[in-house]
């Protein structure tokens, strides 16, 4: 089990200074998000380039790329142009996620939509099903993260779309589920979907919180992963949001030492049979 970092901790950063930011703390791996340091649009028209401007810096930096997290909400929206958009962009960028060898793509389940919208779901069943079948022919792996303000915010919720979309995955934010008091035994039911997951410290109502206030108990997080036989990365993805649902500021470069330490921690004291 290895560790990852998440470049939207230094979204104040250039691209190319997360990624250096990222490699002098330690890290070898690291999670690429779109957003204010990766122009999605911008890469998806020219994906080859964008690409390989950014394997340059991966290559000097020795890191390589765990995940890549598009931020595509609209794919449950009611608008018939804004879905087929994120869908365009999502197939736009297939060729730039391949080319900077990322094990699998991470998106939203789609936003929440009000109440009364009972179509939503269907949409997004629609849309990822679509997905799916594109990343799968680009040899990609696709993967949700239940997360707050979603369709899927809840084991039940995400299980349930892993049902309506064969071969779409999870990746697990376990501070989504703490947020909202979810109990680790519920949790873990989505681990044997699992293939990517995130870590912060976090606690009831608190997205983020400093590590020494956080619920999460990382030492059996990492024994349940090692059961469950988890073979990808553990991505410490400190966000840089504060407020959002009860998001703590944290020093983001000090917090994931202190994670990442304590993760490593709990990796090597578990028996030899269980890595």
């Amino acid at each position: 089990m290895d560790f990852s970092c998440h470049t939207w901790a230094f979204n104040d950063l250039t691209l190319s200074e997360a990624l250096g930011t990222i490699a002098r703390m330690g890290f070898r791996y690291v999670d690429i998000g779109s957003g204010q340091n990766l122009n999605a649009v911008k890469a998806a028209a020219n994906p080859q380039r964008a690409a390989a401007e950014i394997a340059e810096d991966l290559l000097v930096y020795n890191l390589k790329v765990s995940d890549l997290y598009l931020m595509l909400p609209r794919i449950s929206a009611s608008e018939d142009d804004k879905r087929q958009k994120d869908l365009d962009l999502f197939k736009a960028l297939l060729p730039f996620a391949a080319a900077l060898s990322t094990p699998g793509i991470t998106v939203s389940p789609g936003v929440a939509q009000p109440a009364e919208d009972e179509e939503a779901w269907d949409r997004a069943v629609v849309a990822l099903r679509e997905m799916v079948k594109a990343a799968h022919a680009a040899k990609l792996r696709l993967s949700i993260e239940p997360h707050l303000d979603s369709l899927a915010t809840t084991p039940e919720q995400a299980l349930k779309l892993l049902k309506d979309v064969p071969g779409l995955e999870i990746t697990l934010d376990w501070a989504h589920m703490v947020c909202q008091d979810i109990f680790h035994d519920e949790i873990v039911k989505l681990l044997p979907h699992a293939r990517h997951v995130q870590v912060r410290q976090a606690a009831r109502q608190q997205l983020q919180t400093p590590f020494e206030r956080g619920r999460i108990d990382l030492a059996r997080v990492v024994a349940d992963l090692q059961s469950a036989h988890y073979e990808g990365i553990v991505c410490i993805e400190l966000m840089n949001i504060p407020g959002w649902h009860g998001m703590m500021k944290v020093d983001v470069s000090r917090e994931s030492l202190k994670l990442r330490s304590a993760l490593k921690a709990a990796r090597d004291s578990q028996p030899t049979e269980a890595h």
